[in-house]
């Protein structure tokens, strides 16, 4: 069985909320001063309000809450009640680490975006809460059963993609359309898996980043800011790890690396600009102007169109990952 509705569900209600909601927090974040201003390495010329992650963890957390509350007070319709009430009983507990994982990594870049943390300081918050997460069952094993070598590279591993999707919000909708992307592969591969939870999960994540795109792309009047970018990328790692990409049964011979695959072009973009900062005796955690979609762009790409070969690549990549 193939819940499609409880998926168009999920999608329809994050995008709707997100999109609802982002009006109402970009006036709050305008009346506060989160704003992103103009400057040498940015591509906009006034200042712009860093409301997306608020609005998409808005659209994220009232579904969640409210399906929550549905399964177990009910009345559920049966066609959700024997997909979701065990997918929760089972996994309830990790989706409320997920959810406040991704608050407290809102709360982390709001800060950074307000008053521009020192890096090891941000670099602290994302180990204390990718260890949280690890202690909550979610965690990567790579077929060796070892509870620190778990930690440890489950933890990398969030930091990592956390850190290479904040890379990537350097032009309008780029961050946010890897995420649309690559949630949406995630999303089908759980779903094809039979883990309608992650799947929902997934849709509904992707849902609030469709709702937020017409508000950045191709003109922004709102930006994700780093509290949006650490969102986006703290939940990409998860739903990399949630589904079972290792299944020695099936016939699928891109499972192993899906995740990879999925996450190619942030992934490599992440490597290529820490190599050449490292090159030029620069500290990694320093932005400059080394990104694939800069490099597009003095290659005589607009900054849309560069954007969007980026996404298409991002969709060839993760497409592989369907073939048998």
């Amino acid at each position: 069985m193939f819940p499609i509705e409880l998926y168009f569900f999920s999608f329809i209600g994050g995008a709707v909320l997100s999109a609802a909601s982002l009006p109402l927090w970009r006036l709050w974040s305008l009346r506060i001063g989160l704003l992103d201003a103009p400057g040498p390495r940015k591509i906009h010329t006034y200042p712009v309000p860093l409301a997306g992650g608020l609005a998409v963890v808005t659209g994220l957390t009232i579904p969640i809450v409210i399906g929550s509350a549905w399964v177990w007070l009910g009345p559920l319709p049966e066609s959700f009640a024997h997909i979701l009430a065990p997918g929760l009983a089972k996994r309830g507990w990790q989706l409320a680490t997920i959810l406040g994982g991704a608050i407290a990594m809102l709360a982390l870049g709001l800060i950074d975006d307000k008053r521009d943390l020192s890096p090891k300081w941000k670099f602290l918050g994302q180990v204390l809460i990718a260890l949280a997460v690890a202690a909550s069952g979610i965690r990567v094993t790579i077929f060796v059963e070892n509870t620190v070598f778990s930690y440890a590279i489950t933890v990398l591993w969030i930091l990592t993609i956390t850190n290479a999707i904040n890379f990537q919000d350097n032009m309008n909708g780029l961050c946010a359309g890897l995420g649309l992307i690559s949630g949406w592969f995630f999303a089908w591969h759980a779903g094809l898996e039979g883990q309608y939870l992650v799947a929902s999960l997934a849709f509904l994540f992707i849902g609030t980043l469709a709702g937020f795109l017409p508000f950045n792309f191709p003109n922004s009047r709102v930006f994700l800011g780093d509290g949006g970018s650490h969102v986006v990328g703290f939940l990409l790692a998860l739903l990399a790890i949630l589904p079972d990409f290792h299944s020695i049964t099936s016939p699928n011979k891109w499972l192993v690396v899906s995740p990879l695959l999925v996450l190619a072009v942030p992934l490599i973009d992440l490597v290529s600009v820490i190599l050449i900062r490292l090159r030029m005796s620069q500290p990694i955690w320093i932005g400059d102007t080394n990104h694939f979609s800069h490099r597009l762009v003095r290659a005589g790409f607009d900054n849309s169109r560069a954007v969007l070969v980026l996404l298409l690549s991002a969709a060839v990549t993760g497409a592989v990952t369907f073939l048998k």
